[in-house]
């Protein structure tokens, strides 16, 4: 059976082309080895689940390994600590060709006994007699804990884990204990009803740090690509693949294995000389990344929904995309917590930015395409002038740039300075959005995106333009952006780049200009 690129469930290296797990392993296996309790716990997608699997497999010789899925059991086995020890029970049996006979048969009477006098007590005592009694030493993992956080039984099962692991020198219990889910059971708050506030205080204060690194990096996805490779002879430049797609992704896993599954299978292709080589390139990337941003799916409703679900997350959004503000890291923010536990952001030289260009497009997406912004007069505009904007198939930015500054002067020319540090970059991207709609994509270039200036990646037609917004800041400033604009022209090999700068001052000329730098071009509009 020939192997394809996996978005849904767990991966099997049998079935999939997936990264090397191994050094992930080692190091899990070296924390179960330590005799440690922790929490896998990542964002939604994250290969959670797959490496679960994979470690099952790969502690199988030295340990009896019970993995568990608490998705299996219902709503219904959490409210009542009778039916929460039968359905454990219940899953446990699931390894009753691995446990002594009479410790199936006390598992068994829980099952039979759920709606009388169970008790974790008793579970607990039972689960350490079979400790005592098997030859290798058992480890618990449990799979999608968030099922049952919100739930003071779940509370009182890792109270009970916590006591036996904290007397573990004198009594037998698990060697480990391995929980994984998006929400962080240390902090087992962010998941409680505000009418529960008295269950904050999370048992598992016992779990260690769980710093094995679950993104994948370009080297990651290289040798996944050498295995395709080695299939199909696409003739790709692997090396230059793989980096082009970290740099959208940053290693999410769902991300990576989605675009290389819309290249591989949903691409078009000359059928009849099965030209593979238009897939692998920038254009194919390209276009999968549109193909992605676009997609209806259950990453991207998580996103919405948590943003609709905390306000408080939606503002921290808002003042990264929008404002540019630098937001330096501090762990006792609530809201920086919570975006890194939903996988919204990174943590990158003390700063939070956005986790990868695909979230931050989607998230711009998501706020650009309200309606009270696509019924903003400015969008509106845009959608009417839209014909105007290209040439021979390709965008037209000088045109456009002309047009948004006629457009933007008409409607907020008379706005204040703070008008335009905080909102102007915005109402640019309210006027690209309908022009680019549906053909093109963009993202921001995460190293400029500050208060002061924000460097815009079009990618349309399998081209790119390079678009900088900038706060004016004086002669000096601007001539560095100038530079820095010239910089990446050459980084993305393009002859003609575009400025946009909102000016305070009274006397600025409103416009647009063309300067010539040796080979290049820059447009710049003011506005």
């Amino acid at each position: 059976m020939q192997r394809h690129f996996n978005v849904n469930g767990y991966c099997d290296p049998k079935l999939h082309y997936m990264v090397d797990l191994s050094g992930r392993l080692q190091k899990v296996k070296a924390m179960v080895d330590a005799g440690e309790y922790f929490v896998i716990n990542r964002a939604r997608q994250y290969g959670k689940t797959t490496l679960l699997m994979a470690l099952e497999k790969y502690l199988r010789d030295d340990y009896l390994v019970l993995s568990l899925d608490f998705q299996m059991l219902s709503f219904d086995s959490f409210e009542k600590e009778e039916k929460f020890v039968a359905s454990f029970s219940n899953e446990l049996l699931e390894y009753s060709d691995q446990m002594p006979e009479r410790i199936k048969t006390e598992l068994e009477k829980f099952v039979r006994n759920s709606d009388g006098q169970n008790s974790l007590y008793f579970l607990f005592k039972t689960l350490n007699m079979w400790c005592r009694e098997t030859e290798k030493r058992m480890v618990l993992m449990i799979d999608e804990v968030d099922s049952a956080s919100n739930n003071q039984v779940f509370l009182d099962f890792l109270s009970q884990l916590r006591g036996y692991y904290l007397k573990r020198r004198k009594t037998v219990t698990f060697q480990s204990v391995i929980l994984a889910g998006v929400y962080d059971i240390k902090t087992i708050r962010m998941k409680i009803r505000p009418e529960e506030e008295h269950k904050y205080n999370s048992p598992w204060n016992i779990a260690a740090d769980f710093l094995v690194d679950m993104s994948f990096s370009a080297e990651d996805i290289a040798g996944m690509l050498v295995e395709y490779e080695s299939d199909h002879h696409s003739g790709m430049d692997v090396l230059q693949m793989a980096q082009r797609i970290y740099d959208y992704t940053s290693g999410y896993p769902y991300l990576v294995s989605r675009l290389c599954k819309i290249m591989d299978e949903y691409l078009p292709m000359e059928v009849e000389n099965e030209n593979w080589q238009e897939r692998w390139t920038q254009a194919g990337l390209l276009e999968a990344v549109k193909i992605l941003t676009g997609e209806v799916s259950p990453l991207f409703d998580s996103l919405t929904n948590k943003m609709k679900e905390y306000p408080e997350l939606r503002q921290l959004i808002y003042r990264l995309l929008f404002q540019g503000q630098s937001i330096v890291f501090n762990p006792d923010d609530y809201e920086i917590r919570m975006a890194l536990m939903f996988g919204f952001v990174k943590i990158k030289d003390g700063f939070v930015l956005i986790a990868n260009r695909i979230f931050e497009t989607r998230l711009y997406n998501m706020f650009l395409t309200m309606p009270e912004a696509q019924n903003s007069e400015i969008s509106l505009e845009a959608s009417r002038e839209k014909n105007q904007f290209l040439k021979n198939g390709d965008l037209n930015v000088r045109v456009i740039l002309e047009k948004f500054v006629h457009c933007f002067h008409e409607l907020y020319g008379d706005q204040n300075q703070r008008f335009l540090e905080e909102d102007g970059r915005r109402y640019f991207l309210l006027y690209l959005k309908p022009i680019i709609n549906g053909t093109g994509n963009y993202y921001i270039e995460a190293q400029t995106r500050n208060q002061e200036r924000t460097d815009i990646i079009v990618d349309y037609h399998g081209k790119q333009y390079v678009i900088e917004m900038k706060i004016w800041r004086g002669n000096a400033y601007h001539t560095r952006g100038e530079k820095q604009l010239l910089s990446y022209l050459e980084y993305y090999d393009l002859k003609e780049g575009y400025m946009i700068s909102f000016c305070f001052n009274k006397k600025k000329e409103i416009g647009v200009k063309e300067m010539t730098f040796g080979d290049r071009v820059l447009i710049e509009a003011v506005v």
